[in-house]
């Protein structure tokens, strides 16, 4: 089985196959971004905790950088930084996505610089460190470590949109992320009722590669990203694969716990 990564941002999506050369399709800024922290659970399939995140946003002019970290019962580790610019429509500038531990059977880090399409990719393969580095004409619109970002922003009479993502495979490679709009569902905090559009995110391999993921039984699976309906949208959960044959995990907001005192 091929090494490969999962594009985090918080979504949660990995390829093994991938594409030729993809359209630019932006999304444009309809909510300017800004400073952002929240903390986030990562949980099994069958609802135990298995790590806890961390969502850090900075704003300097009309760069952001987006750090999210998962760190695991375990031990293991997921940090992705991604810093892009939202003057009008968002465009990737750089990606880091760190994943080591137990928890990943190939453990990787990837690095992107936009500019100059510089792609490093390090792997373990029998045993020793590998490195492979390309140059690649890498398309504007890259949605890698945006994904929530660019949903929040997705148009409300949008019904679909098509971005592209870079994956490891080891070898760097291009495929595209179809992302419909699913309608909206309901959820609750406390007594207060709210809606959150659900959206599907589908890896599209092209190709014969594309034909042979299915036939292989390897194509990855869909992906689910609840955003709060409204004029404030933000992320509320997700469900997905973070790497290759793996489990679907959620993604939810954390509650954060107090120390009991007593009381005066």
């Amino acid at each position: 089985m091929k090494r490969c990564f999962s594009c985090v941002t918080l979504l949660f999506v990995a390829v093994q196959f991938g594409a030729g050369a993809l359209r630019a399709e932006f999304v444009s800024v309809r909510h300017p971004e800004g400073l952002l922290r929240g903390f986030l659970v990562l949980r099994a399939p069958g609802g135990a905790v298995i790590a806890n995140g961390d969502l850090i946003q900075s704003l300097h002019g009309d760069r952001l950088t987006n750090r999210l970290v998962f760190h695991f019962r375990d031990g293991s580790l997921q940090d992705e930084i991604s810093v892009f610019s939202a003057r009008k429509q968002f465009r990737l500038l750089s990606d880091h996505l760190v994943q080591r531990g137990p928890t990943f059977p190939y453990p990787i880090e990837v690095s992107i610089d936009a500019a100059s399409g510089r792609v490093t990719v390090r792997h373990r393969k029998n045993g020793s460190e590998k490195v492979i580095e390309e140059r690649m004409e890498l398309p504007p619109d890259l949605a890698n470590g945006m994904m929530v970002t660019l949903l929040k922003n997705i148009a409300p009479d949008t019904v679909s949109t098509t971005v592209p993502l870079l994956a490891a495979t080891p070898k760097p490679r291009l495929v595209k992320l179809h992302i419909t709009r699913m309608g909206a569902e309901p959820f609750s905090v406390g007594r207060a009722s709210y809606k959150a559009n659900r959206f599907n995110v589908k890896v599209e391999i092209g190709g014969l590669a594309g034909l042979a993921a299915s036939v292989l039984g390897k194509q990855p699976l869909d992906t689910s990203v609840w955003i709060l309906a409204g004029d404030a949208p933000v992320f509320v959960r997700s469900e997905g694969q973070f790497y290759p044959g793996g489990p679907v995990w959620r993604v939810e907001l954390a509650s954060p716990d107090y120390p009991r005192t007593s009381a005066r």
